[in-house]
């Protein structure tokens, strides 16, 4: 029994080795899906790939560029900002320039006002002065007429006579005056 049941093991086919009509017909089948896979899949994939592919590389060169064009837009901003900074100080400085030259203009007007002002009251006094002394000689004649017509005891009063007494006296006393002072 032991014989015979190894003579049935050896004629049963061995289920691990396949049969060789599967082995063929597997091999045509895997061959045909190559075939289909290389004529429609392969060249579907590759389309997309360099499609793909294509997007990428313009995806990066959009971002190069647009690196570019900011990097060219920020040197642009600082030299405007630059140029803007240097306008300022220039206007700054112009406008400190023109406050100098209005300040000095100011001074100018300021003094020749006060000039004109003290010039103006000098006058004002020059001419009250004259009016004072003119006041004073008259008042002075008049007393200088009562007095020398008490003293006297005679009238002087006719007009000509009085005042040729009173420029007499006032130029006697002016010549006095100017003695009292030179001694």
């Amino acid at each position: 029994m032991l014989k015979s049941e190894l003579v049935l093991a050896a004629e049963a086919p061995n289920p691990i080795i396949p049969h060789p009509s599967e082995m063929i017909i597997g091999l045509v089948a895997f061959l045909l899906l190559l075939w289909v896979l290389k004529k429609y899949a392969v060249p579907r994939f590759e389309a997309l790939y360099k499609e793909r592919t294509e997007k990428i590389e313009g995806g990066i060169e959009k971002a190069e560029k647009a690196q570019a064009e900011a990097e060219e837009a920020l040197e642009q901003y600082k030299a405007q900002l630059a140029e803007a900074r240097a306008e300022a100080a220039k206007i700054r400085d112009d406008a400190r320039l023109e406050a100098e030259q209005i300040k000095d203009e100011l001074r100018v007007e300021a003094q020749a006002e006060s000039q004109r002002i003290v010039a103006q009251g000098e006058a004002q006094l020059q001419a009250q002065r004259a009016q004072i002394v003119a006041e004073l000689r008259a008042e002075l004649g008049r007393n200088s007429v009562e007095l020398a017509s008490r003293i006297v005891g005679e009238s002087l009063q006719d007009e000509a006579r009085q005042r040729g007494t009173v420029d007499r006296f006032l130029a006697e006393l002016g010549s006095g005056a100017a003695n009292g002072a030179g001694k």
